[in-house]
């Protein structure tokens, strides 16, 4: 049964439902038509681009290890050197723009690539050494000098028209710091080096970079200045009251060989104050673990305890608000030992070092094994005999 509303005679005019029925209608099924239609497209279009993906993947797999090989050129052919000797990727080699005309060291051995060699760096700069807060400086000399004022100009206050006296003349210290050379020889068996599995770059770094950050730190401390780098514990000490240029000052706990009894920590505040306001805000403690455990337990008139660790991750400890350095060259703690020093390292002591790092191949020497003869030059010294202050574990 139909209604007036479903049906109309012909040259009759829609009612208005059956219009909107009528629209909603056409509108479904345009709007269909119109999915499918864009659905067909997209498939379509996915099906070209995964084709076309695999067309370019495929034609660019040569051009990417090209690429991969053109990145690190001198890494490849040192590689190349340290497994067999093949030394003919190393000469003339192009790097930057440059022959590595240099790559060959006058006295024989190839430079390290840079990512091997920045991988030593970051060793020894993470070892526990005095490199960590002292002055580190680059030079392409044999030595490097450094210029100090010792003295200081004259002032006064003057009247409108009286008159000014001459000022003093400045007197200059200069401290020159030859360049010494630093050797390591680890070694590996041929059949090792064959291995391709076997990360030689990795390993010699390590290896080269312990040996290193080991001699550095001690000859940072007490080198005797023999071929090596000057520490600063082999410097005149003097009691502080006495201090002169070209001396370090110290402070007695005393009591020999240990801290005072009764007031313990009264030596590490006379030890923060004998240096001057200009290099205590910089100021950092030298000490080793052994010290560094004695010290832990010192505790103020109020019984807090002088030391405290850090806060966050990384974050050296500190004590009386100074960080502290744990560095297992100082000596331990004995009758008249300078176990702990105080001061603004980066003022007071200077390491320079050329920055290149060279290797030569040695398969012959120690059969069946390869030795490879590491060098960097290196030296050290006190440059600012203010800025380091010493704590003398005796009497006076």
């Amino acid at each position: 049964m139909t209604t007036p509303e479903s049906t109309s005679r012909p040259g009759e005019a829609l009612s208005p439902a059956a219009e909107v029925k009528t629209a909603v209608a056409g509108f479904v099924t345009e709007f269909k038509s119109f999915r499918d239609g864009i659905e067909t497209r997209l498939k379509q279009q996915e099906s070209r681009l995964t084709m076309l993906d695999r067309k370019t993947t495929l034609g660019q797999r040569p051009a990417l290890a090209t690429e991969a090989d053109a990145a690190a050129p001198h890494l490849k052919a040192f590689g190349a050197y340290l497994r067999s000797g093949d030394d003919d990727g190393l000469r003339g080699l192009v790097l930057e723009g440059k022959a590595m005309s240099t790559a060959m060291a006058a006295d024989g051995g190839y430079l390290v690539d840079p990512k091997t060699s920045e991988t030593v760096q970051n060793v020894l700069y993470s070892s526990a050494s005095l490199r960590q807060v002292a002055n580190v400086v680059q030079v392409e000399a044999t030595s490097y000098d450094v210029l100090v004022d010792t003295t200081d100009i004259g002032s006064g206050w003057v009247s409108e028209t009286g008159s000014v006296s001459e000022s003093t003349t400045s007197v200059f210290d200069r401290i020159s710091i030859p360049l010494y050379e630093l050797s390591a020889l680890p070694k590996a068996s041929q059949r090792l080096l064959d291995d391709a599995a076997f990360d030689m770059e990795g390993w010699l770094a390590a290896r080269i970079a312990d040996k290193f950050a080991r001699s550095e730190a001690s000859a940072f401390v007490s080198g005797n200045g023999t071929d090596k780098p000057t520490g600063f514990l082999t410097k005149t000490k003097v009691a502080n009251a006495s201090w002169d240029w070209d001396e370090l000052g110290y402070i007695a706990t005393g009591s020999d060989g240990a801290f005072d009894p009764n007031d313990p920590a009264d030596a590490i505040v006379d030890l923060v104050y004998a240096l001057g306001a200009r290099y205590r805000a910089n100021g950092t403690f030298v000490m080793n673990s052994k010290t560094a455990g004695a010290v832990r337990k010192l505790k103020d008139g109020d019984g807090r305890f002088l030391w405290s660790d850090g806060l966050a991750a990384g974050e050296p400890a500190r004590l009386m608000g100074y960080p502290v350095l744990v560095a297992e060259d100082m000596p331990d703690i004995a009758s008249g030992s300078f176990s702990i020093a105080f001061g603004d390292f980066r003022a007071g002591y200077t390491v320079a070092e050329r920055p290149d790092l060279r290797v030569l191949r040695d398969p012959f020497s120690a059969k069946p094994h390869v030795l490879f003869y590491a060098t960097k030059r290196v030296g050290g010294d006190v440059t600012d005999f203010a800025a380091i202050k010493l704590l003398k574990f005796g009497v006076s």
